[in-house]
């Protein structure tokens, strides 16, 4: 998807692992108070802002968080427009959640033209390709016929099943971290494939909780977006937002928004 930046978009708000669940508010607290303060025009969501997504028919049966997003960003989307990528946690999410939110989907990748500046927005996990257990998971979740099979279940087996996958997950982190083994980044040689393909020289994503810019090469610049944990010390929380007159991305905290407020 090519998406040409309206002539009224000035500044431009990057976001992604908000992983929102009704165990942590603070998280959609601030990010109402960001949406309340920000001067952007364009908002893009690059992935897993749920922690799960089980499928749109949950919007009307869980806890209530699910519909307090929806209505954020529906009342949000009066002022600004919203765009949302599905991450590795929510990528069962449909049209009937992107029309509640107001949002429009945004497949991954897509790029987005700025100014004179090409960025090539995705999620990020399709490019971690040394971790071969992911992307064997990856292809399978992926497919149609999974995500057929996985949707004709009871609700209540769905939620039980992404609470095995997610606890699965969690034990998994834990073992990675007490053997010390180092984490997995993207693919250089993916991200400039992929940069070269679509005719880009800026890449922006998430998923790797490890906020940072890279260097590629040859102008080619890799752009990291931070996770979002109010509870962390300090709180994680960071937009990178784009000027449409040009210059770097600028990186804007919670506690620096909150404090401009």
């Amino acid at each position: 998807m090519e998406i040409a930046a309206a002539p009224h978009w000035q500044t431009v708000d990057f976001i992604s692992d908000l992983h929102l669940q009704a165990s942590e508010p603070q998280t959609l607290a601030a990010l109402a108070h960001h949406l309340a303060h920000t001067p952007a025009q364009a908002l893009f969501i690059l992935g897993d802002l749920f922690e799960v997504w089980v499928g749109d028919d949950a919007l009307q049966a869980m806890d209530g968080i699910e519909h307090a997003v929806a209505e954020l960003l529906h009342r949000a989307s009066a002022r600004l427009d919203v765009f949302i990528m599905c991450g590795n946690r929510d990528f069962l999410m449909g049209k009937h959640l992107l029309d509640a939110c107001s949002a429009r989907a945004l497949p991954d990748p897509s790029v987005l033209q700025l100014g004179a500046t090409r960025w090539l927005l995705a999620h990020g996990d399709a490019q971690c390709l040394a971790d071969v257990p992911y992307q064997t998971f990856r292809a399978q979740v992926r497919s149609a016929a999974w995500q057929q099979d996985f949707l004709r279940q009871p609700l209540d087996q769905r939620l039980a099943l992404a609470r095995q996958m997610r606890a699965q997950s969690e034990a998994q982190k834990i073992q990675l971290a007490q053997a010390q083994t180092p984490w997995i980044d993207l693919d250089p040689d993916a991200c400039l494939a992929l940069l070269a393909t679509h005719g880009a020289d800026h890449m922006v994503h998430g998923h790797t909780h490890h906020p940072a810019q890279h260097d590629l090469g040859q102008g080619h610049v890799r752009w990291v977006l931070s996770d979002w944990d109010v509870h962390a010390t300090p709180p994680r929380a960071e937009v990178l937002r784009l000027n449409a007159t040009g210059g770097a991305p600028q990186r804007i905290t919670l506690a620096a928004a909150q404090a401009t407020s």
